[in-house]
């Protein structure tokens, strides 16, 4: 079983994590929309880690597909890690619902769709873990994260409750919620540096929490204190600010 699933492996994040999860001699599967753009850190890995390494087709949007997907895979991993995401620009998105509804389903939809069948594979088992990658953007609703942000507060309440449904059987599920990561999604946005992590920092930290079988992180741990600010301003004060 000590086999890790990385959905959404062609992000920076999804491919520190494999990264990581290999150095520590875990077999890799990648699954992403175009797996073939991941040749290249197979090899790296194969080659580095002298572990195997599968690529695999996998699409969040393509829901009927996620079980044929999963019942593919030999052997079946002992660990599933979702990354993938999409975040548009907010003004474009709250104006334009097809843009509004990408990012919905893959953010929230597409994961309970794949977790769903992972999570019921474990529970037969019992044994197996799971790890989703939310956001601190989820803890408060606001204005200029409207749309990205509700989403990943649906996948953070959907991880507490799959936590809470799993535990009895003995199935480990992590939510992990970075602040803001360097990354080819971020490197439009001018980010504070101190606030900010690298993948191969998100990866380091989520790998150690993971082998504690912690049940929420946040990445850097301020973010936990930030948030926790942002969450307690009176709604009569925080509905007139700007965040």
């Amino acid at each position: 079983m000590k086999t890790v699933l990385i959905l959404g492996a062609t992000s920076d994040i999804g491919i520190a994590i494999a990264k990581k999860f290999a150095a520590e001699r875990y077999d890799i599967q990648l699954a992403a929309r175009q797996p073939e753009l991941l040749e290249a850190v197979k090899s790296d890995i194969e080659i580095r880690s002298q572990v195997s390494c599968s690529l695999h087709a996998f699409d969040a949007l393509q829901y009927g597909t996620h079980k044929a997907f999963f019942d593919s895979l030999d052997p079946k991993p002992g660990t599933t890690i979702s990354i993938f995401g999409t975040m548009y620009e907010e003004d474009e998105a709250f104006s334009d619902w097809e843009l509004s509804q990408r990012m919905i389903n893959t953010n929230y939809t597409g994961v309970v769709s794949i977790l769903n069948i992972a999570a019921n594979y474990y529970i037969a088992r019992q044994k197996g873990s799971i790890i989703g990658i939310s956001s601190v953007a989820g803890d408060r609703g606001r204005a200029s994260k409207l749309i990205y942000g509700s989403s990943k507060a649906a996948l953070s309440a959907y991880l507490d409750g799959l936590r809470n449904k799993c535990f009895k059987d003995n199935v480990h599920v992590m939510t992990v919620k970075p602040g803001f990561v360097y990354t080819r999604m971020t490197e439009n946005m001018q980010l504070p540096k101190a606030l900010t992590s690298t993948p191969t920092e998100v990866a380091d930290i989520v790998y150690s929490a993971y082998a504690k079988k912690k049940n929420t992180i946040y990445v850097k741990w301020f973010w936990r204190y930030i948030m926790l600010i942002i969450k307690n301003i009176p709604e009569f004060q925080f509905k007139k600010m700007k965040l």
